[in-house]
């Protein structure tokens, strides 16, 4: 594992493969740690970078509040650092809006973007109350919220059955400091509305998308696909595809230019 230092907060990466880079971004609550298998596999045809966005992973903090383009700045500084001047990119949830929010502040460094059970739209005013209302609920009792937003994710089913994995991805985030998640929570409040920009983006794009997420919803973000001239990849589960539908995701990232 390697770091780098944003606003005096250090960001934890790693590094497998050379050529044709690709970095993958974790989501809310999540780390680098969701995309090991995958960057085990897709490294033996190209570089894959992994990043720990701010106040999540062993990555640190650096104020009240981590906007998308502060994230986006951060993970440029890794890029930086390791002298990627192109790249693709794939963001899950929260990580497609940092993947957005660089395209939109360094539009010649991308030159494939996809979305994981992610979208372009900005928080509507019934999602920013429910986002200060999960902000105050992490300052009162994190571990409680983390647990609670962790089992919302899938259906119950799927919850039974990839209990195990969910159980490692839970007693990561349990230890994430509450700022950071606090700090999360606000950026995603305050982020820009990135559809024209999704449309506009002329390189390769991919909106991955599952029938089953409680959290971004199927139909909405087919059309948004549509509108936006997005190649649409629909998988059978929930809000984690790295977990639940992983064979075909991994399937999809291989095809990434």
């Amino acid at each position: 594992m390697r770091k780098t230092t944003y606003k005096k907060a250090a960001i934890h990466y790693t590094v497998k493969g050379t050529g044709n880079p690709l970095v993958l971004l974790h989501g809310f609550l999540e780390s680098k740690e969701i995309w090991t298998d995958f960057a085990e596999e897709l490294s033996l045809k190209r570089q894959v970078v992994c990043i720990d966005l701010p106040g999540h992973g062993d990555s640190g903090s650096f104020g009240s509040i981590h906007s998308m383009g502060e994230m986006a700045e951060a993970v440029k500084t890794v890029l930086d650092e390791l002298n990627i001047k192109k790249v693709a990119l794939a963001g899950h949830s929260m990580g497609g809006y940092v993947g957005l929010e660089l395209c939109y502040k360094f539009p010649m460094l991308l030159n494939a973007l996809v979305l994981v059970n992610s979208t372009p739209f900005a928080d509507d005013d019934k999602r920013k109350i429910n986002r200060d209302r999960a902000a105050n609920f992490v300052l009162r009792n994190k571990n409680a919220f983390v647990k609670m937003a962790i089992a919302n994710l899938m259906t119950r089913e799927n919850y039974k059955r990839f209990k195990p994995q969910l159980e490692v991805i839970k007693l990561r985030a349990l230890n994430i400091p509450k700022t950071g998640i606090y700090a999360a929570i606000k950026g995603m409040k305050v982020r820009k509305d990135h559809l024209e920009l999704f449309a506009n983006f002329e390189h390769q794009k991919i909106i991955v998308a599952g029938i089953n997420d409680p959290i971004v919803d199927y139909n909405t973000i087919k059309l948004i696909s549509k509108r936006c001239g997005s190649e649409f990849k629909s998988l059978p589960d929930g809000h984690l595809s790295f977990l639940e539908n992983k064979k075909e995701l991994l399937e999809i990232l291989q095809f990434i230019d």
